[in-house]
């Protein structure tokens, strides 16, 4: 026992500082672990501090006139912050100098559009609560014990009126005026009951106010303007152009026989995604709100610039925009026939290419042409039909889809044979039977089969074996048509599939013949919009010698 006391006290005694070396390192360790975490965190901070910089020195430099606003901004509230620091002035504006700035920073906005409806808004607002306000002060003064009541009572029927007022349908663009109005009326009632000067807090506020819509009013307006009716203009120009650019790129990226591995989950959600024809034609069809808040706006601007006529016809541009849209939802479904499950191999598209390539640049053509007398404010020459070339592309294609038809159908399973024969007509001549049965067999007959006599053509896709073709057409066919690949691809299915995969070609093709139809409507709302705005002649310019043209002149 005496030897067994004498082994644990040594070894416990050279086990002490073991455990406190291995406590240490613990310590070390998570003080390490720490220093790292807190080092990741810090790194990570300043990365996005530094994207965040990047993107906002982006921001200025694709767009100045927001750094110009900002500029605009703090200038007008240096303004009228010299109030404050003024030694001249009365003690009551020093007081409420507040009003001014605040006026400042809720007026002052983008584009000169903006800051007139918000100073109309403010204007009416406070000037409609001032006047109610002095009533309803001059009737709680008269009612002596009970002007605390009157005052709360006159809150609430003025806050119910104005709140249910402005959700009718024809108030919404003065919904801005509502709130100021409450707001106005009720600091104005609890701070002339605590005063006893009703008059001189109205007439104080509304001289500070009126200040403030001055100062953003002279600022906004003399130092470099932004006008909403010039970003609504060069929307509706921009619309054109990204529309040129999606069809382009459908048709080709459809020539080329472009697929997806797997669609983004941005585009089937319909959200912004990285693809260049998506966002394209995905800004033309979502600038509808754009549209109608720089249409609100751009009504309120007065004449200048190119656009000194008064009541300048902005609603046109707009309706214009809607029949650019119009169009884009056609592109829209001519990027889903490239995104579809169902594919037309590429030899049938081969046969089908150069009318469809030809379509799809004469209507970029003309959409690109159309936006730029759209940017120049000029009309189209006299006797100048713009579209010429797209029809004439598009009645080519037309007429190789009637001379091509049976490779968009599958033939074999056209009904060619006689209608059925009542049996009340049975007992009729044979002769007669059988002539009846030709005339009523070739009134059966499509376009394609009077000049090709098609049962005797063998329709085939290409070289491949039928599972290639089957798998080239079908990337993602449902699972529950049958068991296994190799079953899908046997006997009548694989007949289905190419029937299906030939019908998508189709449906291409039409839909860029429809794009063609609705170019038309593009077309007449330009000219409609060209002659209420008053746009420039062409310039017609002579050819020089050498150089000819159909019309004989060269228009700039």
């Amino acid at each position: 026992m005496g030897s067994l006391k004498h082994n644990w006290t040594d070894n416990s005694e050279e086990g002490l500082p073991l455990l406190v070396n291995c406590r240490g390192n613990e310590d070390i360790s998570s003080r390490c672990r720490c220093l790292k975490m807190a080092r990741a965190k810090i790194n990570k901070y300043w990365d996005e501090m530094r994207d965040f910089a990047r993107k906002a020195w982006e921001m200025g430099r694709s767009d100045p006139r927001k750094v110009i606003f900002a500029i605009k901004m703090g200038l007008a509230l240096s303004f009228v912050s010299l109030l404050i620091f003024w030694k001249g002035s009365y003690e009551e504006i020093t007081q409420y100098s507040i009003w001014a700035i605040l006026t400042v920073i809720v007026m002052f906005e983008f584009s000169i559009g903006a800051t007139f409806i918000k100073g109309f808004n403010r204007g009416l607002g406070t000037l409609c609560a001032g006047i109610l306000a002095f009533c309803f002060a001059e009737l709680s003064v008269i009612s002596g014990k009970l002007e605390e009541f009157v005052i709360v009572i006159s809150i609430f029927i003025t806050g119910f009126f104005a709140s249910y007022l402005k959700l009718y349908p024809t108030m919404k663009p003065y919904e801005y005026g509502f709130r100021v109005f409450v707001l106005t009326y009720c600091i104005l009632m609890v701070a002339g009951n605590r005063t006893r000067a009703y008059t001189e807090a109205v007439l104080t506020r509304l001289v500070l106010i009126a200040v403030g819509a001055g100062v953003t009013l002279v600022v906004n307006i003399f130092i470099y303007p932004i006008w909403s009716g010039e970003s609504l203009h060069n929307l509706v120009v921009k619309n054109f152009k990204d529309l040129a650019t999606s069809l382009e790129g459908c048709v080709n990226g459809y020539l080329k026989c472009v697929e997806y591995e797997r669609i983004p989950s941005n585009i089937l959600t319909y959200q912004a995604a990285d693809d260049p024809l998506y966002n394209c034609y995905r800004s033309v069809v979502q600038s509808t709100s754009q549209e109608e808040t720089l249409l609100g706006f751009a009504t309120w601007e007065p004449p200048h610039g190119r656009y000194k006529m008064y009541n300048f016809p902005w609603e046109k541009f707009v309706q214009v925009s809607g029949a650019v849209r119009h169009c884009a939802f056609m592109v829209m479904a001519l990027h889903g026939c490239i995104l579809s499950e169902i594919q037309a191999p590429p030899e049938r598209r081969r046969v089908f290419s150069n009318e469809l390539q030809r379509v799809g640049a004469e209507g970029a053509q003309v959409l690109r042409e159309l936006g730029s007398k759209i940017e120049r404010m000029e009309k189209l020459s006299p006797g100048d039909d713009i579209l010429k070339n797209v029809h004439e592309a598009a009645e080519e294609l037309q007429k190789k889809i009637d001379h091509k038809s049976y490779l968009l159908v599958n033939s074999e399973s056209w009904e060619i044979r006689t209608r059925p024969i009542p049996k009340e007509q049975e007992d009729l001549k044979s002769l007669e039977e059988t002539e009846e049965d030709e005339n009523m067999e070739l009134g059966f007959k499509s376009l394609s089969e009077a000049v090709l006599d098609l049962r005797s053509i063998p329709v085939r896709t290409a070289s491949l074996p039928p599972c290639d073709v089957a798998n080239n057409m079908f990337r993602r066919w449902p699972s529950n048509l049958s068991i296994d690949a190799e079953s899908v691809i046997k006997g009548n299915e694989c007949k289905t599939y190419e029937s299906a995969s030939a019908l998508s070609l189709a449906t291409f093709a039409s839909l860029l013949i429809e794009f063609v139809a609705r170019l038309g409507n593009v077309v007449e709302s330009f000219e409609e919009l060209s002659q209420k705005a008053n746009f420039k002649d062409p310039v017609i310019i002579s050819m020089p010698s050498g150089k000819k043209t159909l019309g004989g002149t060269w228009v700039v």
